[in-house]
């Protein structure tokens, strides 16, 4: 970390500003909060509701992390207190986004208050890729901009041309790139098309690209929560790809005992667990971004009864399930047939306690990345069925490393079946080769994920580029 002494750099002023989704606005925090233990002062830019559901703040980063809340516009058919994207439902996302370009306007204002006074002007800005009107704010007020990027293994899939006259190394890298365009199925091909160009009705009147190509174009560098080590086959490709310097920030892992989350020991679910024999049950969480729909759920449903194995599965209602009880939501007579050995639960669960519970032997996931990064920290073997956006290029990656495995899908339309659920999980929870081997490379990717030294050092050299930058911008304009 930073030293402390009297000769030290002065502090940085960094406003962070994630998108509104849960999946963004927590690891960010924790980035937040590791600036913040290094002597920075940090401006964490939400709305109200988003900032009400954070956990508390660890009391050594208290003093210097700011949480603003930005109110988000209202739009005609949006809810009331639908702030994250947890809170929308698929048919109104695109009125989600016309909010949070509504938030354009206010973020403006915030950023001119700050930037009048030179105590407390931000050194930087960084904020996620549909934050177009944030890195214009920044451009306005000549604050430099951090973009933070998605993960490599999903930039890497995104079909794109080569510049032209490029040189033999970078046209060796759009190669690379092409070749793991074309290893994606049809069906996620199609969707990440789809989520990438379409503006549903024009309700927000710009499409997703649009608003990740503004952001790039007026970062001034790009940032992501990666590393060398966790993506190797694609991490190095993204800086050409981009024609924009990447900056690792590491995978900013929560801490194993669950730090300044709520403890978790008293819940029903690490109850039950507390009665399973050690590493005897698989964990099922999807997330909470994209829930499956019932036809899905049945299938998983009826996969974890043929499989046989232990299972605790942390269930978000389906969609199209507004009408349907909690109890009708399984397919009949379900959890009557695996009482004893499999427990649903509907509501929050303490997902890090569990996960680092001993009767744990496996993680059923989305392959999100925070998912990932929680399952890995704690070397349990996966059974990945990722669902959208960077989820199937992160499962495609960590299935090359032999650390779990992908239930089979059709590659056309993406559907599974519970024959290719219950036979994913037998091969990874098992006892055999077959678990012996991903239990094996699970362990290697958690010997990445829990090195603590390794992460700090990639917070303190994302410190240092932006410092230098800041330096370097100084010594500019007071030469102009």
């Amino acid at each position: 970390m930073d030293a402390r002494s009297s000769s030290s750099p002065s502090p940085l002023r960094i406003v962070i500003s994630p998108w509104l989704a849960f999946g963004h606005l927590l690891p960010y925090l924790e980035l937040a909060e590791r600036l913040a233990l290094r002597g920075h002062s940090v401006s964490y830019v939400s709305t109200p509701r988003n900032i009400a559901r954070l956990p508390p703040l660890r009391p050594a980063t208290a003093p210097r992390v700011d949480l603003v809340a930005l109110p988000l516009p209202r739009v005609q058919g949006l809810p009331d207190g639908a702030e994250s994207s947890h809170d929308v439902p698929d048919e109104m996302r695109e009125l989600h986004l016309k909010a949070f370009d509504g938030l354009a306007a206010p973020f403006a204002e915030f950023l001119a208050a700050a930037c009048a006074d030179e105590a407390t002007r931000p050194h930087w800005i960084v904020a996620d890729a549909f934050h177009h009107w944030a890195a214009a704010s920044a451009l306005d007020h000549k604050v430099p901009f951090a973009l933070l990027l998605p993960t490599a293994a999903f930039l890497a899939t995104v079909p794109r041309p080569p510049p032209e006259h490029a040189d033999s190394a970078v046209a060796s890298v759009f190669e690379q790139a092409a070749a793991a365009a074309h290893a994606v199925p049809r069906y996620e091909r199609e969707e990440t098309a789809t989520f990438l160009t379409s503006n549903r009705a024009a309700s927000s009147g710009m499409s997703n690209l649009q608003r990740c190509l503004l952001t790039q174009e007026r970062c001034t560098l790009t940032a992501m929560r990666s590393c060398v080590e966790w993506e190797p086959e694609s991490f190095p490709l993204v800086a050409t790809l981009l024609g924009k310097p990447v900056v690792p920030l590491g995978l900013l892992p929560p801490s194993p005992d669950g730090g300044r989350r709520a403890n978790g020991s008293e819940h029903a679910t690490v109850r039950w667990l507390d009665a399973q024999p050690p590493g005897s049950v698989v964990y099922v969480a999807m997330g909470s971004e994209v829930p499956l729909r019932v036809d899905q759920v049945h299938e998983l449903a009826l996969g974890l009864e043929l499989a046989g194995t232990r299972f605790l599965w942390a269930l978000r209602k389906p969609r199209g399930a507004g009408v349907l009880d909690d109890t009708d939501v399984l397919p009949p007579g379900f959890q009557e047939r695996t009482r004893g050995h499999g427990l649903v639960s509907m509501g929050w669960v303490p997902q890090m306690s569990i996960l680092a519970h001993a009767a744990v032997g496996g993680f059923l996931t989305h392959c999100g990345r925070n998912s990932l990064v929680e399952g890995l920290l704690f070397g349990h073997p996966l059974v990945m069925l990722p669902i959208y956006g960077d989820q199937g290029p992160n499962a495609r990656q960590m299935e090359a490393k032999k650390v779990g495995l992908q239930v089979a899908r059709d590659e056309n339309d993406g559907s599974f079946d519970r024959h290719g659920v219950a036979s994913a999980v037998r091969s990874v929870m098992v006892e055999g080769e077959a678990r012996r081997g991903f239990v094996a490379g699970a362990a290697k990717m958690q010997e990445v994920v829990a090195d603590t030294e390794l992460h700090d050092r990639y917070i303190d050299d994302f410190v240092q580029h932006l410092r230098s930058y800041s330096a370097a911008s100084a010594t500019a304009a007071s030469n102009s």
